[in-house]
Order: C-alpha cells, then structure tokens, then sequence
C-alpha cells in the first residue's frame, strides 16, 4: 500500500490470512517504512500489525462522528477476534458508547472479548445469541469479521431507521459482510472510491452505484447524515493514506523520545559511483557469484 506527497514516500506491507489463528499465528500481520522522496533513503522502519488495528478504530471513528446520530449510545459488534478489543474501546472512549452487545460464530472469541473489556466498569458488554439478537435496537452496528467469502452477516430485515453501519471486514476482493440491500437502504461513505469499488462491500454493486468519499464530508463539501431516521454506511477497506498518517506520527513520537535502534540497511556511501568497492572493504577479494543456473530461476 504505497503512498508519497513532496517530502516522504510511505509503503505497508499487509497480509490477511484467517486460517493461521489454527497455526497459532497472527491473521493479520503488517510493517511499513517511511523513506525520504528527494533521496529514496529510508528513514523508519516500524510494526503496523498493532498500528493496523489502532488506526482502524480510529478512522471507525472519525468517520461515526459524521455519520451516526449523536445520541448514539448502543453499539452491536459482529465478529469478536483481533480487531474488536480495539474497535469497542475507541467507540467507549471517543463516542460515548456505554452499552456494546457481541456476537460471533467463535464463543472462545467473544469470552476473550469480555475479559478483556472487563477493565472498563462504565461499558456494559452483553453477549448475544446471534447477529440479529446483537443488531437489534442497535445505534452502531460494527461488523469486523475475517472469513474471505461472500458474507450477507447483515441482512435488511436487521436494519432500523437511523442505524449507522460501520463495516470493517469487508476488505478485499471476494469478501463482503453485508447483504447488497442493505447498502441500497443507505447512504454510503467510502475512504476511497476507486478501491473500495475492487475491495469494499460496494464490490456487489453495479460501478454508478453513489458513493461520497469521506474526506468531502469532513471538509464540509458532502452531507453526511442528513437526517434523524437515515441510514448510514462506512464502507470501510482501508487505505494508504491512513497507514502514511500513523507511520508518520510513530515517526515522530520516536525523534521525540528517542526510541527505536539504528540499522543499517544501507551501505555506506564511501565512493557512490564506486559500489563493487565495498566488498573489498568487508576484506572479500573474491566474491562468489551465484551460478547462472541460479539466476535463471530467480528471474
């Protein structure tokens, strides 16, 4: 997920694979680098499979804030792994939202949810029995569920006037949380159309389907909820801009308090236009090169 403006150029690496919770590894796992544009050097290193998670919530967030009604005081959420923890405390702390009812397929998932929220006295978790006992009377109703398949997890008989939806695990080609009559229900904001088109749950509508960006209705140039009774969709897949924004931030907070360790991963420039030089300075004379029979196969 590449990104640049003038000054620096930022990529994440990302991968989502559900099956490794069975192998006892993360299912999402990611890290990024900043470099400088001017140069191409590279400037910071850093994990994002924590950063993932913490910017998702926050960007859930920003975007209910627009979008959901600001009474809004009872949140359902739908798939109760990685991610949860981090949507449920952002949506307490910055929302307001003092009652959360859960629900996943996975009942090992939902407990380890509710321990874990349990250091929140003021949030009332309430484990449901299913999705539409979860949605049910609902203000937010977040969706953050792994399986890669064709999912209508929420469905239109579900939906209430003035619901907002804010569904997070529809993220990549052939995977979708909702059902496609809910997002015609709605009103639907996207982070970027032109992903989210490929890899949001708008991916099941015809491409004129209407969709506002985000960015213009933080900036006052769209409407985002317009009235009391509207429903509401974030159709969120998200995308570079976000991961540039955190790893710039990490950047900072680690110039700031010193933190992290220099390494190299660039050799010195001692003669620039001179580069086979530095082998002689490492005392090898006599490189050995790989066979041609090797080469071949890594092309």
């Amino acid at each position: 997920m590449p990104v640049a403006d003038s000054q620096m150029f930022a990529f994440k690496y990302v991968n989502g694979h559900p099956v490794n919770a069975e192998r006892g590894i993360h299912t999402v796992m990611a890290f990024g680098a900043l470099a400088d544009v001017e140069t191409g050097y590279p400037l910071f290193l850093a994990e994002l499979t924590l950063t993932t998670a913490l910017r998702t919530a926050a960007t859930s967030v920003l975007a209910a804030r627009v979008l959901a009604r600001p009474e809004s005081r009872k949140m359902a959420l739908i798939g109760n792994g990685a991610q949860s923890e981090f949507q449920a405390i952002a949506f307490h702390t910055l929302m307001g939202i003092d009652e959360i009812r859960v629900f996943d397929v996975d009942e090992q998932a939902t407990a380890k949810l509710m321990l874990n929220l349990s250091v929140f006295p003021a949030l009332r978790i309430v484990r449901a029995a299913s999705t539409a006992e979860a949605v049910r009377g609902a203000d937010i109703v977040t969706t953050v569920t792994a399986d890669k398949t064709y999912a209508t997890i929420v469905t239109p008989d579900m939906i209430e006037p003035g619901m907002h939806l804010n569904a997070v695990g529809g993220d990549c080609p052939g995977k979708t949380e909702l059902h496609a009559d809910v997002l015609r229900m709605g009103r639907v904001i996207v982070e970027y159309e032109p992903q989210t088109r490929i890899e949001g749950d708008i991916q099941q509508l015809p491409a004129d389907f209407p969709v506002i960006e985000l960015w213009r209705v933080l900036q006052g140039k769209a409407a985002g909820r317009e009235s009391a009774s509207q429903v509401t969709v974030f159709d969120s897949v998200g995308f570079a801009l976000e991961d540039y924004s955190a790893l710039r931030y990490l950047y900072a907070l680690a110039r700031e308090h010193r933190a992290g360790v220099d390494i190299s991963l660039i050799p010195p420039a001692t003669d620039p236009k001179n580069l086979f030089a530095l082998l002689a300075m490492s005392g090898v004379t006599e490189p050995a090169l790989p066979s041609a029979d090797v080469l071949a196969f890594g092309r």
